[in-house]
């Protein structure tokens, strides 16, 4: 069997580089190209293999010279719609885990699988604990009016709230079916104090840097709380997750949003 032929964009960011190393070293994958958006060569080096891959800044015609079957995507929202409508056209499939995506985007690259016949997943986080964490979540949520989360990310983070928490929000608000109740204080001597507010939810995201990427979600009634509670400590954790989706995405047309239906949660 053909390995599956694997274009990362994004491929000197810190999670490009982690997942060409993780590519290179499982069977069934090959590395066939990397873009960035500033090129200086046009090979890239792959770790730990005397290896040569096409390198460009150009994802439309690397496309066309390398024949992938999948674009993994880890750049910034803008970037990574522009790339979901050029590899989509040229019948490539996308495992995506950029965050800052609107639902305005997320429908319009639905829109763009279907048309073109290939599948996306997009994960907020691509850690199988992170999902496991969201779907324990959704599944208190039926149990408590009263919820909180709190995200921790380095201090580099560019977007807050973190697109987990609000993949978690969003999941805990489908299960309990009405928004949870938001406890606000009489006065506010600081504003924003009590977080961001989704769904009833507060929502406050840590800025630092001895973070790398983590997650905490609080439940509570009278007398109880409830608290679920996820850390990462390096960024291969979301590894497996990538591969797993590399795996799986040309399986499904259309988008399929979280790991939690690839891994049959």
């Amino acid at each position: 069997m053909e390995p599956i032929g694997v274009v990362i964009n994004g491929a000197l960011g810190k999670m490009g580089q982690e997942i060409t190393k993780a590519l290179v070293r499982e069977p069934g994958l090959k590395v066939v190209g990397a873009v960035e958006k500033e090129v200086t060569q046009q090979y890239l080096p792959l770790p730990k293999i005397s290896e040569l891959v096409p390198f460009s800044s150009d994802l439309g015609s690397l496309l066309k010279r390398c024949n992938p079957d999948v674009v993994v995507d880890f750049t910034n929202a803008e970037a990574c719609l522009a790339a979901a409508r050029i590899a989509t056209k040229q019948k490539v499939n996308l495992v995506i885990g950029t965050t800052g995506l609107s639902e305005e985007d997320l429908a319009e690259i639905e829109q763009l699988c279907q048309a073109n016949e290939v599948g996306a997943v997009v994960a907020p986080n691509f850690s199988l604990a992170a999902s496991l964490l969201i779907h324990l979540a959704r599944f208190a949520a039926k149990f408590f009016d009263h919820a909180e989360i709190m995200e921790m990310h380095h201090d580099k983070k560019i977007d807050a709230p973190s697109g987990t928490a609000i993949a978690t929000a969003r999941a805990m608000s489908q299960t309990h079916g009405k928004h949870f109740i938001h406890t606000k204080a009489e006065r506010e001597i600081i504003n924003n104090t009590r977080g961001g507010q989704m769904y009833g939810i507060a929502i406050h995201s840590l800025r630092l840097p001895g973070f790398m990427a983590g997650q905490e979600v609080i439940f509570s009634e009278a007398g109880e709380t409830l608290s679920l509670r996820h850390e990462a400590i390096s960024r291969e954790c979301y590894m497996s997750g990538i591969i797993l989706a590399i795996k799986e995405v040309a399986k499904h047309k259309g988008l399929v949003y979280g790991l939690e239906s690839l891994v049959k949660l």
